[in-house]
């Protein structure tokens, strides 16, 4: 089915979105009102999972699936929007909050109330200082207009939404560590289980939710679950919001149907490669992803989380990034160990030694290819053994996401290396 309607950036076609009165006038609060004067919130959870709406953090688990395991013999409960937005190459979530803040605030208000949780928290990371001051008035609008707070539509269900910032650590985008920053206490993941529907805020059941999932609440509710799974496909139902990045001529933010392949996305919407170079390889995820290499196949894949997998990489966030024929290999993956070593908590031992380790190799092989041309096999060997030794050891994902672009590097693109076939089948193990 061709979609051309706009679900979430809809303040692309709607001047002045982020006025109340405008927002009201375009149909906004009808489903919050609809959901807490003529629905039980069980039956707002039913109508999210009949949707198929998969979360838009990154997991792409499904929304009401989530909501139906909270603790309902456990009160009170709680609601976080996770707004910590720090993955490079991800700049969805602030378009919306920006642009069209009443509908995201408003898809907060439904999912407090499906799981009637009186309190919610969004948690924006901390260079969002001034999105949070202009988030908290439009809460203070909403409650000078009667449509947060006490008693909302006159019926007997109240919630109160506050913001609250982080410190920019990019750890806090992990839900645990989200929810222990909160609490005031150090920014670090949680062992599970237990989960957050079960324990989370202050020890008690939590939903933790991306902006962007809960922007996609109000339209499902006021038109209904067929109508949003008309968009995408079958199992990945809905639009999304692909943040278009690196060496393409038209960098931002795009919404399209999931199943969207990625040749349509960096060719016909983002205009293709600059300078008339070719295209090398596709980070789908931000820096988490695996390298794809950016052959036939691969880009007319359709961009959903069933396709996306058989490429050996995941959608995760759908942050886009592009990469050229004019950038080395080494180069890129020496640049996100960097940033993993740096955001990585120090929690669990893998991950804090383990991206320690690996940027310094990195930075070695860095050195050596500056003076020769080529990183020494050895220490290509090396890299990929320690990159190894990570995988499936850490307390979170972070450390698992620290060595995507590493072996997916060394394993797809021999050639960067300067391996030969036989060196290269040595480095990973052959």
């Amino acid at each position: 089915m061709v979609h051309n309607e706009t679900v979430l950036l809809r303040h692309r076609e709607i001047p002045d979105l982020d006025n109340l009165a405008v927002y009201r006038r375009e149909g906004g609060f009808q489903a919050l009102e609809k959901a807490v004067t003529q629905m039980q919130p069980g039956e707002v959870t039913e109508v999210v999972k009949a949707s198929g709406l998969r979360g838009r953090g990154g997991a792409g688990f499904p929304t009401g699936v989530k909501w139906s395991f909270v603790d309902n013999k456990n009160w009170p409960h709680y609601v976080v929007a996770n707004a910590d937005e720090s993955e490079p190459g991800t700049f969805k979530d602030r378009d919306i909050m920006e642009g069209n803040p009443y509908q995201f605030l408003e898809g907060v208000a439904i999912c407090a109330y499906a799981v009637q949780a009186k309190a919610a928290y969004i948690y924006l990371r901390g260079e969002f200082w001034e999105l949070a001051a202009r988030l908290d008035q439009h809460i203070a609008a909403l409650e000078a207009a009667g449509l947060l707070g006490e008693k909302m539509f006159g019926a007997a269900y109240s919630l109160h939404i506050s913001t609250h910032l982080g410190a920019g650590a990019y750890i806090c985008g992990e839900e645990t560590a989200l929810l222990e920053s909160i609490e005031g206490k150090m920014g670090q993941p949680r062992l599970r289980p237990p989960f957050p529907p079960s324990v989370g805020l202050f020890g008690k059941p939590t939903v933790v939710n991306n902006v962007e999932t809960l922007t996609n609440l109000p339209p499902i509710l006021t038109r209904g679950a067929e109508w949003y799974r008309s968009i995408g496909t079958e199992k990945s139902p809905g639009v999304k919001v692909f943040s278009l990045s690196g060496c393409v001529t038209k960098p931002g933010n795009y919404e399209l149907p999931l199943g969207t392949t990625f040749r349509e996305l960096i060719f016909g919407h983002g205009g293709g490669i600059p300078a008339g170079r070719s295209i090398k390889a596709i980070m789908a995820a931000g820096a988490s992803s695996s390298l794809i290499i950016a052959n036939e196949k691969a880009l007319d894949t359709p961009m959903d989380y069933e396709n996306v997998p058989s490429l050996g990489a995941q959608l995760g966030s759908a942050s886009v990034i592009v990469i050229d024929d004019s950038v080395s290999i080494p180069w890129l993956i020496n640049k996100t160990m960097h940033f993993f070593r740096h955001e990585s908590c120090g929690k669990c031992t893998p991950c804090r030694e383990g991206t320690f380790w690996m940027s310094h190799i990195t930075e070695r092989m860095a050195r050596q290819a500056a003076i020769s041309g080529l990183p020494d096999a050895q220490d290509v060997k090396l890299l990929y053994d320690v990159a190894n030794q990570v995988r499936g050891k850490c307390l979170c994902a972070l450390g698992e996401f620290s060595i995507e672009a590493v072996t997916s590097g060394i394993e797809r693109f021999a050639a960067d290396f300067k391996l030969a076939a036989g060196e290269s089948q040595t480095a990973v193990g052959g």
